[in-house]
């Protein structure tokens, strides 16, 4: 495609946008910005007094459109400093406050936002009006992250390439359609008939997209994705879509740019975050066990200079005909259903992700409901007709038994735990039970991610349900900050919580693949005194699973590198109840409550015979088309 035909189609853009603007709003310059098209004004509050203009123009266009001051007229930053200061009321207890040069957004972050914000945004509007900096609050999280710190210092430092990358992003988005041949194909690259290493590319006559890019941790042999499949060509992929941060969905992302990849990564922003968490941590344990590394911390930078965050429910241009929209998935932080809209009301495709029907302490239900929907592709990991969770409140009373049981003989409980979701599921659920006395209290010590894991939710409140944000900020209890917690700092204090008192340890990662989990479990197999409680799903192949099957005996190595056999004389429990995924009854559930209709759905992320047994029901039971693909298929939808 000639840039010419690209400018020639922004021009046109351009001159309709600025034909529907008033003069006195002293247009300078419109600019493509990823998705989004930036109107900079040099009297920008004749258009933010007026926001019924910008909405229509973006209506008529079908275009994200945002207002921007010109940098000629925003005040220093120092200055803005102080006049911020100066409007907000003390009591809003500002902590920090940052800027984004490159969109003119000054960031307050403060402990009570709403008085940042004014009653209707009085407050907002006057920092504007002042300063011409556009105010984005967040609430000051309790746990500072580091991650979100680095990520944060990167975009910045790199703003200038950072706006290039943007732009290059909106140039692909908003070039010509070329070719009006009206057909849609799916082809499965990883996690059909398999759990691990999700890769889905859709493609049309005109635009490629893949969602999710993962790696299965507990596979050596079949751990990346079918990047070598003939049907996928980085050089023609237009957008990356990314459900949420597990690994198995994420931790592949960053090859794509080690191998020339330039185009956009999508997502929200609580998955970005928690995503580059897990894959830093991924190359960390790879490096330490000796094993070669898919990419390099160079492109994980990459990756984060290209991700563009969104929220749920916002509709974005990510190709010239297909629009994505993210919806809450209920599964971990920041998980997303994603659907497609191809064309102009030609198809829609959503894809769940790996995703749970029900209420949990930490999320709410994942969304049922979309504009339109042709064909679903849908997880199994639990489709298996005698796959039952039990219901969360028995889970939760067998949690509390074992643990006691454990405790009162002496013994110590090891809960391996995903870092990202079920850890922090899992604290919530044990700090209520201890601060009620139905457990007895002991120190809980946190190894591993999980601190910085949870960090991360405490920045993102407005994801987690609304019972856990009530009981936060209206009833003051944060119950990831119980003094029942405690981090563990060192390896040294490993050997220490070993020798001493009974206790509870909650360690990654949860399916004793790496970190710190595997180390405890060491120490602790051969004490039948000692309890080991999984309480997330076990990869095939994985030694939690092994563990998990009833192996009594297992050659690990120590830490002096020799192998030695471990004897497994502690307790092994399995508690379902508090999985992520939904089961077979909320599964088919689902698909009697989504609206509207799918006229196809799809199986996947799921054992064999659970992705056929789950998409078998669902033809008897709604008289729907479905289908069960391998890995390397390619499936015509339209």
């Amino acid at each position: 495609m000639a840039r010419e035909e690209v400018i020639d189609i922004f021009s046109e853009l351009k001159q309709q946008i600025l034909k529907s603007l008033p003069e006195t709003a002293q247009i300078t310059s419109l600019e493509l910005e990823g998705p989004e098209i930036a109107v900079y004004s040099k009297n920008p509050k004749v258009l933010l007094e007026n926001g019924d203009i910008i909405k229509e123009i973006a209506k008529r266009l079908r275009k994200r459109i945002v207002i921007r001051s010109d940098p000629s007229i925003r005040l220093g930053p120092e200055e803005t400093k102080k006049l911020i200061l100066e409007i907000v009321p003390q009591e809003a207890e500002i902590t920090n406050i940052m800027f984004d040069h490159n969109v003119g957004e000054v960031i307050i972050e403060a402990k009570k936002p709403g008085l940042v914000i004014g009653r209707s945004g009085v407050t907002l509007r006057e920092i504007i009006k002042r300063t011409f900096w556009r105010p984005s609050v967040v609430r000051s999280p309790p746990l500072q992250s580091k991650t979100i710190g680095l990520i944060r210092s990167i975009i910045q430092s790199e703003s200038d390439q950072r706006k290039r990358i943007l732009k290059n992003i909106g140039q692909r988005i908003h070039r010509p359609i070329l070719v009006k041949d009206e057909w849609i194909r799916l082809s499965t690259l990883g996690g059909f008939r398999e759990v691990g290493r999700t890769a889905i590319l859709v493609r049309t006559s005109e635009s490629s997209v893949l969602i999710d890019c993962g790696v299965n941790v507990g596979s050596p042999e079949y751990a990346f994705p079918h990047l070598d499949a003939p049907e996928f060509d980085i050089e023609e992929l237009d957008a990356v879509v990314v459900t949420h941060a597990h690994l198995d969905h994420s931790g592949f992302v960053p090859f794509l740019f080690k191998y020339g990849y330039e185009g956009p990564v999508y997502c929200t922003q609580a998955t970005r975050n928690l995503m580059i968490l897990l894959q830093l941590d991924y190359l960390d344990v790879a490096e330490r066990e000796g094993k070669l590394l898919p990419y390099s911390q160079k492109d994980i930078k990459k990756a984060i200079m290209h991700t563009i965050p969104l929220e749920y429910g916002e509709v974005t241009d990510i190709a010239p005909d297909i629009r994505l929209t993210l919806h809450n998935a209920g599964h971990i932080l920041g998980s997303s259903i994603v659907h497609l809209h191809i064309g102009e009301g030609l198809y829609n495709i959503a894809y769940t992700g790996d995703f749970k029907f029900a209420k949990t302490r930490l999320l709410e239900p994942a969304t049922h409901t979309f504009p339109r929907l042709e064909t679903l592709i849908m997880e199994s990991t639990y489709g298996a007709p005698n796959d039952i969770i039990p219901p969360r409140k028995d889970a939760e009373r067998q949690l509390m038994r074992i643990v006691n049981a454990t405790i009162e003989r002496r013994g110590k409980v090891l809960i391996p735990v995903l870092a990202v979701g079920r850890a922090q599921e899992m604290m919530l659920v044990l700090e209520d039970y201890m601060r009620r006395g139905l457990i007895k209290e002991v120190p809980i010590y946190i190894d591993g991610m999980i601190s910085e894991a949870t960090a991360i939710h405490t920045t993102h409140p407005e994801y987690l349900a609304k019972s856990l944000r009530d009981k936060i900020f209206h009833e003051g209890h944060n119950p990831f900050l119980a003094d029942y917690f405690v981090q563990v700092d060192s390896k040294e204090a490993r050997t220490d919580i070993v020798e001493g008192e009974p206790c509870i340890i909650m360690s990654t990662s949860g399916m004793l693949t790496g970190g710190p989990s595997v180390e405890y479990f060491r120490l602790l197999a051969s004490d039948p005194r000692n309890s080991i409680i999984f309480v997330s799903y076990q990869i095939e192949g994985t030694l939690g699973r092994r563990v998990q099957k009833g192996w009594r005996e297992i050659p690990m190595r120590n830490r002096d590198g020799k192998i030695e056999v471990v004897n497994v004389k502690m307790e092994v429990h399995t508690i379902e109840g508090f999985s992520g995924h939904s089961d077979r009854r909320q599964l088919l559930s689902y698909l009697q409550q989504i609206t509207p209709k799918p006229e196809r759905v799809i199986t996947c992320h799921g054992e064999n015979n659970k992705c056929i047994s789950l998409a078998n029901a669902i033809h008897k039971k709604f008289r729907v088309e479905t289908r069960v693909p391998y890995n390397l298929e390619t499936i015509r939808l339209r």
